[in-house]
């Protein structure tokens, strides 16, 4: 079985140009890119039954961890597959499992898109309430020395005081 399911995630790596690269004999780590969180790790692990799915999305908060963990568990209820998850560090991850039985090309991909959408379109919102005020503080640093605020621009609408 887990011959053919990793035959299955090379195949729909290399036609979707997706870097893949297997981690052992049953375990596949993929690089999905994406627009606010530039990059997705997905580690694929294949069991007896099951497909396991793991992406790391954010290092433990700063600050308002009980805020960004209810966010994390609001937007868990309308999610296909995986769902945010935290590590003993506070760290955070998409995990999910999904049967093998009925895993083919479309399944993965929707798999695939489902872990790139969370992790993206959360990463800006969830560094907000995270990382806010480091954010702010960076902002103000870089306007007082004159540099570039260009890969700030997400969070302009908070730390620039005059947006």
């Amino acid at each position: 079985m887990v011959t053919g399911v990793g035959a299955l995630i090379e195949r729909v790596c290399a036609e979707r140009e997706l870097p893949c690269e297997a981690t052992g004999d049953s375990s596949w780590v993929v690089t999905i890119p994406g627009t606010h969180k530039l990059k997705t790790a997905l580690n694929l692990i294949v069991g007896e039954h099951a497909l396991r799915l793991e992406a790391f999305v954010m290092r433990r908060p700063d600050e308002n961890h009980e805020e960004l963990w209810a966010w994390l568990l609001r937007r868990n209820a309308r999610m296909y597959a995986v769902a945010f998850s935290v590590d003993g560090a506070g760290d955070v991850y998409l995990t999910g499992r999904v049967s093998l039985k009925g895993l083919d090309e479309d399944e993965l991909d929707r798999l695939f898109g489902s872990v790139l959408t969370y992790a993206d379109e959360s990463f800006d919102s969830m560094l907000e309430i995270g990382f806010g005020s480091a954010i702010r503080r960076e902002w103000q640093w870089r306007v007082k020395r004159g540099e570039s605020l260009a890969n700030l621009q997400a969070f302009a609408h908070f730390a620039d005081p005059q947006s």
